[in-house]
Protein backbone atom coordinates (compact mmCIF):
# COMPACT_ATOMS: atom_id res chain seq x y z
CA UNK A 1 0.00 0.00 0.00
CA UNK A 2 1.08 3.46 -0.88
CA UNK A 3 1.03 6.84 0.13
CA UNK A 4 -1.61 7.39 -2.65
CA UNK A 5 -3.42 4.58 -1.27
CA UNK A 6 -3.39 5.71 2.45
CA UNK A 7 -4.34 9.68 1.45
CA UNK A 8 -7.71 7.99 -0.57
CA UNK A 9 -8.59 5.78 1.87
CA UNK A 10 -8.54 8.95 4.50
CA UNK A 11 -10.56 10.92 1.92
CA UNK A 12 -13.15 8.25 1.66
CA UNK A 13 -13.13 8.33 5.20
CA UNK A 14 -13.52 12.15 5.95
CA UNK A 15 -16.47 11.66 3.22
CA UNK A 16 -18.64 9.44 4.68
CA UNK A 17 -18.30 10.79 8.23
CA UNK A 18 -17.94 14.15 7.33
CA UNK A 19 -21.64 14.65 9.70
CA UNK A 20 -20.14 12.78 12.56
CA UNK A 21 -16.64 14.74 12.29
CA UNK A 22 -18.01 18.01 12.33
CA UNK A 23 -20.03 16.95 15.34
CA UNK A 24 -17.48 15.93 17.49
CA UNK A 25 -15.10 18.99 16.40
CA UNK A 26 -18.49 21.22 18.07
CA UNK A 27 -18.79 19.22 20.86
CA UNK A 28 -17.93 20.42 25.02
CA UNK A 29 -15.28 17.80 25.04
CA UNK A 30 -13.36 19.06 21.85
CA UNK A 31 -13.96 22.51 23.33
CA UNK A 32 -11.90 21.68 26.51
CA UNK A 33 -9.32 19.52 24.79
CA UNK A 34 -8.37 22.04 22.18
CA UNK A 35 -8.04 24.95 24.64
CA UNK A 36 -5.90 22.58 26.76
CA UNK A 37 -3.75 21.90 23.92
CA UNK A 38 -3.76 25.20 22.22
CA UNK A 39 -3.00 27.03 25.87
CA UNK A 40 -0.46 24.81 26.07
CA UNK A 41 1.36 25.50 22.43
CA UNK A 42 0.74 28.89 22.83
CA UNK A 43 2.85 29.12 25.65
CA UNK A 44 5.70 26.82 24.41
CA UNK A 45 6.05 29.47 21.49
CA UNK A 46 6.20 32.35 24.11
CA UNK A 47 8.68 30.68 26.06
CA UNK A 48 10.99 30.09 23.09
CA UNK A 49 10.15 33.32 20.99
CA UNK A 50 10.91 36.81 21.68
CA UNK A 51 7.93 38.78 23.52
CA UNK A 52 7.50 40.44 20.84
CA UNK A 53 5.96 38.40 18.77
CA UNK A 54 3.26 37.73 22.21
CA UNK A 55 0.21 39.05 20.25
CA UNK A 56 0.43 37.13 17.13
CA UNK A 57 0.81 34.05 18.66
CA UNK A 58 -2.52 34.87 20.98
CA UNK A 59 -4.39 36.09 17.77
CA UNK A 60 -3.35 33.06 16.03
CA UNK A 61 -4.38 30.82 18.91
CA UNK A 62 -7.86 32.80 19.41
CA UNK A 63 -8.37 31.85 15.53
CA UNK A 64 -8.04 28.27 15.75
CA UNK A 65 -10.04 28.06 18.97
CA UNK A 66 -12.85 29.82 16.82
CA UNK A 67 -12.72 26.76 14.87
CA UNK A 68 -13.04 23.57 17.44
CA UNK A 69 -15.43 23.44 20.12
CA UNK A 70 -18.62 24.83 20.79
CA UNK A 71 -17.72 28.47 22.25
Amino acid sequence: MGIEDLVNQGKKFLDENKDKIEETLKSEQAEEVSDDVLDAAAGFVKKVAPDSIDQHVDGARDAIDKHIGNE
